[in-house]
């Protein structure tokens, strides 16, 4: 009889991307989900059929409000450490600018997840956000940033030497 057969176990690490998206004054575009309290931005997980962070993003926000985004900027990667009862995973956040008046007048909210939105001066918007997003685009807000469950990691640096 031969060896054994060995089966390689790939790593499987959860992935999202998400959008921050503003209006011509700079206010942030906030939406309340059904299924969880607080407020978040548009956004959700990848899927596994080999959908980049970017096709995942465009894919959520026209899903969760209707909204069409052409270009965006890599704004955040936030790498979440898996704990019980969830899985972790890579955060992608891309910042996509500001739209104008007419295309945010076409907002239409999926029911089935979000409850309704608002479009709220940042400084205002950020406290509502759940913890672990209100720390991804606070950084982000302040340049490209690489996160750990949130946070700056001691000694990586995306803002320049």
């Amino acid at each position: 009889m031969g060896e054994p057969e060995t089966i390689a176990t790939i790593p499987a690490i959860p992935a999202s991307a998400s959008a921050m998206i503003f209006d011509r004054k700079g206010r942030l575009l906030i939406l309340e989900p059904t299924y969880k309290a607080g407020w978040t931005i548009p956004g959700g997980v990848m899927e596994a059929d080999g959908e980049t962070p970017w096709e995942a993003c465009r894919r959520e926000v026209a899903e969760e409000c209707g909204l069409t985004v052409s270009r965006g900027r890599l704004a955040c990667v936030d790498f979440r450490r898996p704990r019980p009862g969830r899985p972790g995973g890579m955060r992608f956040l891309f910042d996509c600018g500001r739209l104008d008046d007419d295309a945010l007048a076409a907002i239409t909210v999926q029911p089935e997840e979000i409850s309704r939105y608002s479009i709220v001066k940042v400084r205002a918007a950020v406290p509502l956000l759940s913890g672990p997003i209100r720390r991804r685009v606070q950084n982000a807000l302040a340049g490209l940033a690489y996160l750990e469950d949130g946070r700056p990691r001691p000694g990586v640096s995306t803002r320049g030497r």
